[in-house]
């Protein structure tokens, strides 16, 4: 078979997309049928869309689920807390395909992300869309937090990759279930996924991909970084207990 021919089948290859939501009534009709729109010019066929409300106050739910009747690619969940990391735990437990890519909803990303995924996923347990490799349109306070985050985790958790967002990653169910009663309600299940992942040995892929997104955030900056620094530093505490742990067990005789 031909390289060529075995990248179209591994792009086709059956997909579950896990979208969190929350409040977001004005852009969602329209990026759910722009989405529809990418994978049937992509060919891709099978495939289903997870959109999981996250303590969504607005109509986001009402308009999702309008978008599904009629169709079987769309099931909305609703969830009456907020958190993106409950909104990933609650998709990847109704995933139908081992091949699952998490998006924001804005779709703020290229979209040849999905494509490109979905054949390095034949290889990879996880993979990174990294717009720090890629290119992006962001403001200058998001993209200087963002590079101060990186270089925190190469300082302190040896980490190499240069995107911990939530959206453009891309996981394999098969190395993902037995992590999920672990993970964080909130964004830093990203960099726990990661982290454990290198330290379990799966293959972790990062890939560039372009980002515009200059839209306000829809977290509060300052408690958002607050958060994901915190939750650096726990888990490099949890990280270096472990590594004891494990010294001290290789020393006893067995």
């Amino acid at each position: 078979m031909s390289q060529d021919l075995r990248d179209t089948r591994q792009r086709r290859a059956p997909l579950t997309f896990i979208i969190p939501a929350y409040n977001e009534e004005a852009i969602l009709a329209a990026n759910v049928d722009r989405l529809r729109r990418y994978l049937k010019d992509r060919e891709i066929v099978e495939y289903e869309m997870l959109l999981v409300s996250n303590g969504s106050t607005d109509r986001t739910v009402e308009i999702a689920r309008a978008c599904a009747v009629g169709c079987t690619d769309l099931t909305v969940i609703e969830l009456p807390q907020r958190g993106v990391g409950r909104a990933f735990k609650a998709g990847m437990t109704r995933a139908q395909y081992d091949r699952v890519v998490c998006l924001d909803l804005d779709l703020t990303i290229d979209l040849d992300f999905i494509t490109t995924a979905a054949v390095a996923l034949e290889t990879a347990d996880i993979v990174i869309g990294s717009k720090q490799t890629g290119g992006q349109q962001r403001s200058w306070v998001r993209q200087m937090a963002s590079a101060a985050f990186i270089a925190c985790t190469r300082r302190l958790l040896h980490l190499s990759f240069t995107d911990y967002s939530i959206g453009a990653k891309a996981f394999r169910t098969d190395f993902m279930r037995p992590y999920l009663p672990h993970l964080a309600d909130q964004s830093a299940y990203i960099l726990q996924l990661i982290t454990w992942g290198q330290r379990d040995g799966v293959t972790i892929t990062e890939i560039p991909v372009w980002c515009d997104d200059r839209r306000k955030s829809r977290f509060n900056l300052l408690h958002e970084g607050l958060y994901r620094f915190g939750s650096l530093f726990l888990l490099w505490l949890q990280e270096r207990v472990i590594r004891a742990i494990r010294r001290e067990q290789g020393r006893r005789p067995g």
